[in-house]
């Protein structure tokens, strides 16, 4: 069946359809990751997002239970230059194609994704609309330029969870609980289980699974749960997860984590968390052109001088002019120098820009759980 890829600057192409049949819209975005599409497809930062993949054969390795970030995928869309028909791998239990439909995820392939990236490098992310079968592709670009745009819009609300609830009782039930296959051991455990209440804005599952392997009981709370109920659990620390949307129009997460600045216990956030917290202290955050999303991004950190290569997913950064005196960034990105993290310079609180738990990408960053880890130990 025929597809068609229309963006909002009139610009479109014309495919096969590679997932579930209809139409979809958001922003459309790229991830240079070679590896790792199932992760990307269940990660809840990209909700709202129509993601392309530079990797020119997607699905080659088919999908696996265990390698999901959540419990379905979260994209609005998905682009492809080349479907594999074939799962080829011991762990696989089903073809790309089959989870797509199963989850009725509109997908489009064979078009030339060297030229879409190259579209959005220049001219920066936009909007866009995916459509299967006999279609007009004027049509197309009218719609994607009347859906809504990236900036002030809250798509938390769409991937928190109900109510809190802890996580290994989830994993547990999931059959999730020992999923370290792929995971490095930790170089340390906590003396003692330590608690950890982590607001999910679109958590990572293998977040909480890293927190979990160093030995932290992690209670989750919805987007929106009051700050008094995460400081009610008595936690040794509180967890600032990733997730999607514009982090400035979170004002009720701002407001909430403000309230926990306060209460100096030990903090720590990753990409949508890294900016709430930002903007919880004083901070500004901005929309960058086409964003960092893959997982060979070279960060440096400025301590010791040392480069990480890092995962990232996040369309937003911290604007560093704007950070008060007693915030102290730690972390830039070698590619464009906008700010990877920072750290209070007399609270128990520190945030990352890009995801060390990787899953996919390399774990050149897991130390940062080492150090949340300390912190805890020591406050």
């Amino acid at each position: 069946m025929n597809a068609i890829l229309a963006l909002e600057d009139g610009t479109w192409y014309r495919g096969v359809a590679a997932g579930a049949q209809g139409e979809t819209a958001g922003e459309v975005v790229f991830n240079t990751s070679m590896t790792g599409y199932q992760e990307v497809l269940t990660d809840p930062s990209y909700a709202g997002q129509i993601v392309t993949m530079t990797a020119p054969q997607i699905g080659n390795y088919g999908v696996a239970s265990g390698d999901a970030e959540s419990q379905a995928p979260r994209v609005a869309g998905f682009v492809m230059r080349e479907e594999s028909p074939l799962a080829s791998n011991w762990r696989a239990e089903g073809t790309l194609r089959d989870y797509l439909v199963s989850h009725h995820i509109v997908a489009i392939a064979d078009i030339d994704t060297r030229s879409l990236t190259r579209v959005l490098r220049s001219a920066g992310v936009m909007r866009g609309v995916i459509a299967t079968g006999q279609v007009d592709p004027d049509e197309l670009v009218a719609r994607a330029r009347a859906i809504p745009k990236m900036e002030g819009s809250d798509l938390v609300r769409g991937v928190t969870c109900d109510s809190p609830y802890a996580w290994r009782d989830r994993a547990s039930a999931a059959g999730d609980a020992d999923h370290a296959e792929f995971g490095l051991p930790p170089p340390r455990r906590a003396s003692r289980r330590l608690r950890v209440a982590a607001y999910d804005f679109g958590v990572k599952w293998n977040i909480l699974r890293r927190l979990d392997a160093y030995g932290c009981d992690v209670q989750v709370f919805p987007a929106d749960a009051p700050a008094g109920d995460l400081v009610g659990s008595n936690p040794d620390g509180i967890f600032l997860s990733n997730g999607p949307g514009d982090p400035a129009a979170l004002t009720y997460a701002i407001d909430n984590v403000r309230q926990l600045v306060n209460t100096d216990r030990p903090m720590f956030g990753i990409c949508l968390g890294h900016q709430i917290l930002g903007l919880a202290v004083g901070g500004q955050t901005f929309k960058l052109k086409f964003g960092h999303r893959g997982a060979n991004h070279p960060v440096k950190e400025l301590s010791s001088g040392k480069v990480e290569i890092t995962s990232q997913n996040h369309g937003f950064a911290v604007d560093p002019g704007s950070l008060p005196a007693d915030i102290r960034v730690t972390h830039l990105n070698l590619y464009d120098g906008t700010v990877e993290g920072f750290r209070h310079t007399t609270k128990p609180i520190f945030s990352v820009q890009y995801h060390p738990e990787a899953s996919p990408g390399p774990h050149d960053a897991d130390y940062l759980f080492r150090q949340f880890l300390d912190s805890m130990e020591k406050s």
